[in-house]
């Protein structure tokens, strides 16, 4: 539902030169929904000026683009499309490069307001993006190419002098987001000094730091000890992402030079090993994780016990449990049922990927019940769905395997008769691994 304030917005942004002459005109007050109508409808010419021209301090994503009083539509909820973001883009160029005097000449002295340009919020789940969509990685290059370039044509420019850019405010950054990149570890031992000056840092997220201990290298020793000296010098981490990095038996080095303990941890598919969980769970860092996520470790051997000895000692604090592909059958989840109840405040918890059976699905059901704080199980196709799988079946197999479609139906008919029967009709139980965001750490 549009109210009437909204549709009015709609229809004056109908013509873009002209409501770019009535901008300064109009009440400062309009200007939020006025950005989120430009960006919803690519309105590009307005939503130029509307940055360019912006009357507040802060011009924050996740406050204008949510759903509000005027518009029910979310657009965090979907990607930016590229039109929209390189329009907020070319408004911050042009701010940049006007001059210092013009700002006078700006009606209510609107250049002189803004100060912090966030875009973080937008959804970007490293997912292949489509043709018509922009990533947050590219948002970040092409803001850094801005910056980069109006520093550089400020200080060859014999003219004015050159406006001081300090969008990373080494005070008030409070995440960094390298994943999806080729770096590698030599390229991250390069920037990670860079990075380690934001002092108030929260959040780090990183991919393919490799420091397998069993293929060791002399380069990559070097690289990493670096790479762990630099880790060092955060004190204020509380998340911190390794994904897709070799950490066999190095895991106990990495956490022991952090300073301070973490409440989010995301290890997915780092091949780590028995003595790597045991480290963690004996570590300062469990107790307080509110967040896991060991997606694409095996823990169906050896490393089951020093999993489960990991949940126990999480069980006060943890939030959402992240265990997709991690090879668990019946057995081994019934083996862990026991001190996974105990997580008695988890909210979330991910199981796509696994050999599962439905009888193992309904005793998770029945015995999650004492999880008052559950709210979204994501659970693979059962293996009974299937028609003729090897055994025990690699998770490619479940990933890209048909399912008969007859049986899954009745498999979710009857779970969801389970959860009406218990009470728990609002706790969703999906296959849907896409449909559901993991939870951001600054939301928990």
């Amino acid at each position: 539902m549009h109210t009437l304030v909204f549709l009015s917005t709609r229809q004056v942004l109908q013509c873009q030169p002209a409501a770019c002459q009535a901008l300064p005109l109009l009440p400062r007050e309009l200007f939020p929904l006025l950005f989120k109508v430009a960006f919803m409808d690519k309105k590009t010419v307005v939503l130029r000026e509307l940055v360019h021209t912006w009357p507040f301090p802060l011009l924050s994503f996740q406050q204008l683009l949510q759903e509000c009083a005027h518009c029910s539509r979310a657009l965090l909820q979907e990607r930016p499309s590229t039109e929209s973001m390189q329009a907020v883009i070319l408004g911050l160029t042009a701010r940049l490069h006007t001059p210092e005097t013009e700002a006078g000449t700006q009606p209510l002295c609107r250049k002189h307001a803004l100060r912090v340009l966030d875009m973080t919020g937008l959804l970007d789940d490293g997912v292949e993006q489509d043709p018509g969509t922009m990533s947050m990685w590219d948002c970040t290059a092409a803001v850094a190419r801005t910056c980069i370039a109006q520093q550089q044509g400020g200080t060859a420019d014999p003219g004015p002098a050159p406006i001081p850019v300090e969008l990373l405010d080494a005070g008030c950054l409070r995440r960094v987001d390298l994943r999806f990149n080729n770096l590698g570890l030599r390229g991250l031992s390069v920037i990670i000094p860079h990075v380690a000056r934001f002092q108030h840092l929260a959040s780090l997220r990183l991919h393919y730091v490799h420091g397998d201990s069993r293929q060791p290298s002399v380069d990559g020793e070097d690289n990493f000890r670096y790479f762990l000296a630099q880790m060092g010098r955060f004190t204020c981490l509380r998340e911190l992402s390794m994904g897709s990095s070799l950490l066999s038996g190095r895991l106990d080095q990495l956490l022991s030079t952090l300073q301070s303990p973490l409440e989010s941890l995301e290890l997915a598919f780092c091949a780590l090993l028995p003595e790597d969980l045991r480290f963690l769970a004996r570590s300062p860092h469990a107790v307080h994780l509110k967040k896991l996520d060991l997606s694409g470790n095996d823990l169906s051997g050896s490393q089951l016990e020093p999993f489960q000895g990991l949940l126990q000692a999480a069980a006060a604090t943890l939030l959402h449990l992240e265990l997709t592909e991690c090879q668990l059958a019946d057995t081994q989840l019934l083996a862990t049922l026991p001190v996974l109840t105990r997580c008695t405040s988890l909210r979330y918890l991910g199981l796509y990927g696994n050999p599962l059976s439905m009888a193992g699905l309904k005793e998770l059901l029945r015995d999650s019940v004492v999880q008052a704080e559950l709210r979204t199980v994501v659970h693979p196709f059962p293996v009974d769905c299937y028609e003729g799988l090897p055994w025990p079946p690699p998770a490619s197999v479940l990933l890209e395997a048909s399912i008969n479609e007859e049986k899954f139906a009745r498999v979710e008919a009857e779970l969801h008769q389970l959860l009406l029967a218990s009470g728990r009709a609002h706790v969703l139980w999906t296959t849907d691994i896409y449909g559901r965001l993991a939870a951001d750490y600054f939301s928990l």
